[in-house]
């Protein structure tokens, strides 16, 4: 009877990690050739791009959108704000709410910039089955709560709030 060479008991934990460091290595590298190209991280270039295709949307929409938080995505606004890439007008119908435009600057400069990594990221997404979605959903938030970090607010990859 020929032998089986033994299985790798870390084979499955190799291939995870593997996975997760092409995943951060891309995002770290699409963030600087963003800034490099445009001066914006890809967060804002993400979500810029989002306010070309729909110009006019609140914050919140632009959460959904971006499937970020809200908080996450206002600090990202702020940025492009205060670049003049972006500006708040009230909303048309409700003066209390506010709706996000780009300048002329902020369209010129989006269309301009390479497809963010984010934009990637749900493209693919998009390509998995929703079965599939659900258990990586599932799977990796068990992984992260396994990690004791499931209380931290996610942000947009490499956009930190402003500590104050």
């Amino acid at each position: 009877m020929p032998r089986t060479a033994p299985l790798d008991p870390h084979a499955a934990d190799r291939r995870i990690l593997d996975c997760l460091r092409v995943l951060v290595r891309e995002i770290r590298t699409s963030s600087a050739t963003s800034e490099q190209a445009t001066g914006l991280s890809a967060a804002q270039v993400f979500v810029l791009r989002v306010l070309v295709r729909e110009p006019g949307l609140g914050v919140s929409a632009l959460a959904q959108r971006t499937l970020t938080h809200q908080t996450s995505v206002s600090v990202v606004v702020r940025k492009l704000v205060a670049a003049r890439l972006v500006v708040r007008r009230p909303a048309p119908g409700d003066g209390r709410s506010v709706a996000l435009v780009p300048t002329a600057a902020g369209k010129a400069l989006a269309q301009r910039s390479a497809d963010p990594i984010q934009e990637r990221l749900l493209a693919s997404l998009d390509r998995l089955p929703p079965g599939v979605r659900r258990r990586l959903a599932i799977d990796l938030g068990r992984w992260i709560a396994a990690m004791d970090i499931d209380t931290l607010e996610p942000e947009m990859f490499f956009e930190s709030k402003p500590r104050g």
